[in-house]
């Protein structure tokens, strides 16, 4: 297996200094998380996923992207509003990737870049793209709130350098300096949300400053830090509406910020109330953020994982606030859904979850994005990702806020994509006080340590997802009882798993927590239920979820591809039984494609259906058709 051994006491000498640091955070924390990641370099994945992961590496974040043009954005003002944001988007998701590759040439360039920033931080304090007398301007803080996470990253993963926590320091004392009750500048009076589209400022971008203010509060100490995040929460996060409020009262996301439920940003925010919430344990601030979790899964999440629409509620945010997307996602007036941004930043705030509760379901949610909305808004070059994602009719663009250097056109969504990706390693095997968890079922080996301190490694041997056959062998210092949990997948009816070849019975959307005494040599295996399933689509407000259905196999959502069939959108009548259907995989008639099946239709006939990520319409004018319209 590539990259298979993995010297353990390296991977924890490396990391001793984060260790040090965290043992300090530790007598900040209140509440403790159920689950915690393994540390930087523990998990090495091998083939599906990292055929991605490594493309979108070498191709974007080590080739193309100009570091020193987002940095010169600071230097010489920028001429457009929200560019600084670039920077650090740029490099808090190289700073992962080198998390999990500990990679030289990619820590060079991230070592380059984070310098050349640092020698445009201001005589007051300030890493902006904007002159001290004019600051704070509409969208500074959010393009410094980028600023701080893109350090913060570095920080973390790549260099704890001094002088990196101390233009931290400075560049949050200057933004307490001028933010806050009068006379200085409110928080939710600083921002263009809304105003930029003719409303009432919504503002809440610029309260985003929570999750790096708080990331700086447990690496510190600094009362101040926290104070100023406790500030944010108590103006509300927006111009008109509390939004803190309406998540523990149950509102709707698509009604939580009023004309301009931006879902990006709103989860953002609540990314930092996740860290707020570890530091001072208020209950009411976990039941938001449960409520918030609850009404995003169920009422936006789509078929591949992610939201966000323009129809029926919001048209004027350009498919990239919530807008019941769940419900509405076969809605034919809908043309532009799911921004990358709000997936990314939904794989985040899951991952924050999953550490905090331990709930495997999730897991599920980070899964469906994983292998759907995420690898299928990606280029096939490497080079980018789509600003938003249809289900039918074009399934990519790119078009959207960005600016253009040189030939090269860079969105917010093609830097943030790759952040999901780094995500991956991340969240696939965890590690809990008994035992580690494995989340997400790639191959792999993972690292971890035992209750006992003991190093242990786990391979997992798999083709996942073009079978769901998954043996996962068990290298041991010494014999040791703990608990090893397995994500058993909601979408897994059928389920068979075994412990050195006696069966284990388990149940759909839990851990299958197997506690005994480990050894040397013990195998597991699982055989998930990959049957083709038949999914109906949702009742929207124009009831055009009567005429539509899906088909996934495992976790993958699968799609007719005009590439393939001239005919791909024609009504047809799936051949199913109990809500299965017998399709054949076979060989896909191309390079890019990881799954292809034959699935019958009426009359004996059949159609072609790829996995949606495999969708090419990059340039070419084809189309998707992802909810197949039913022929009555």
């Amino acid at each position: 297996m590539k990259r298979k051994t993995i010297l353990f006491y390296l991977i924890f000498s490396v990391s001793l200094l984060s260790v040090l640091s965290c043992s300090e955070q530790k007598n900040r924390v209140v509440i403790e998380d159920t689950f915690y990641p393994l540390p930087a370099g523990a998990v090495q994945l091998d083939g599906f996923f990292e055929e991605y992961i490594q493309n979108s590496i070498q191709h974007w974040n080590m080739g193309e992207l100009p570091y020193d043009q987002f940095a010169d954005f600071f230097r010489n003002g920028r001429p457009q509003f929200a560019l600084g944001e670039m920077w650090g988007k740029a490099v808090r998701s190289g700073c992962m990737f080198y998390r999990y590759t500990n990679d030289p040439q990619l820590k060079q360039i991230m070592d380059e870049t984070v310098s050349d920033l640092l020698t445009t931080q201001r005589e007051n304090g300030s890493i902006s793209c904007v002159e001290i007398d004019k600051q704070p301007e509409e969208s500074e803080l959010w393009e410094r709130k980028y600023v701080m996470l893109g350090l913060e990253e570095y920080y973390e993963w790549v260099n704890p350098d001094p002088r990196v926590l101390d233009a931290l320091i400075k560049q949050a004392d200057n933004i307490i300096s001028i933010i806050g009750p009068a006379p200085k500048t409110e928080i939710v009076d600083v921002g263009w949300s809304a105003t930029n589209i003719g409303h009432e400022p919504c503002h809440i971008e610029s309260s985003t400053l929570l999750e790096p203010f708080m990331r700086l509060y447990k690496w510190t100490g600094e009362k101040r830090f926290l104070d100023f995040a406790t500030y944010i929460i108590a103006s509300g996060g927006t111009k008109q509406h509390n939004v803190f409020e309406n998540a523990l009262n149950n509102v709707n996301p698509w009604e939580m910020a009023g004309h301009y439920p931006k879902a990006y940003e709103m989860m953002s925010l609540f990314e930092g109330l996740v860290e707020y919430y570890r530091v001072k344990g208020d209950p009411q601030h976990k039941e938001m953020l449960l409520n918030m979790f609850k009404n995003i899964s169920t009422k936006e999440i789509t078929i591949i994982g992610n939201g966000g629409s323009d129809q029926p509620y919001h048209p004027y945010v350009y498919g990239e606030a919530w807008g019941n997307t769940a419900l509405e996602q076969t809605n034919p007036d809908i043309t532009r859904m799911m921004e990358t941004c709000v997936g990314v930043t939904w794989i985040k705030l899951c991952s924050q979850l999953l550490r905090l509760t331990g709930d495997p379901s999730i897991a599920d949610y980070i899964e469906k994005y994983a292998y759907n909305g995420l690898i299928g808004a990606m280029k096939p070059t490497g080079d980018g990702f789509s600003y938003v994602n249809l289900l039918n009719g074009s399934k990519v663009t790119d078009e959207g806020w960005g600016w253009k250097f040189d030939s090269l056109q860079v969105t917010c969504c093609n830097l943030n994509g790759p952040m999901g990706l780094a995500y991956i390693p991340y969240v696939a095997v965890m590690n809990a006080e008994n035992g580690p968890v494995i989340n997400l079922y790639n191959r792999d080996t993972a690292v971890f340590e035992t209750p006992k301190r003991r190093s242990g490694t786990i391979d997992i041997d798999t083709d996942f997802p073009l079978t769901g056959n998954i043996q996962f062998n068990l290298t041991l210092e010494k014999e040791e009882a703990f608990t090893i949990r397995f994500r058993i997948p909601g979408w897994s009816e059928k389920t068979v798993m075994t412990v050195n070849d006696e069966e284990v019975m388990v149940t759909p959307g839990t851990y299958a927590e197997i506690n005994r005494e480990w050894k040397q040599g013990d195998r597991v295996s699982l055989s998930l239920d990959m049957r083709c399933r038949i999914i109906d689509a949702p009742q929207g407000s124009n009831r055009a979820g009567d005429n539509f259905q899906a088909v996934a196999y495992g976790p993958v959502v699968l799609a007719r591809d005009e590439n393939l069939e001239s005919n791909y959108n024609d009504p047809v009548v799936l051949q199913a039984e109990n809500g299965y259907i017998r399709a054949k995989q076979e060989d896909p008639q191309a390079d890019n494609i990881n799954l292809q099946f034959s699935v019958p239709v009426e009359e004996g006939k059949y159609i072609t259906m790829i996995d949606y990520a495999s969708v090419d319409n990059w340039n070419n004018g084809k189309h998707v058709c992802t909810w197949l319209p039913i022929k009555h």
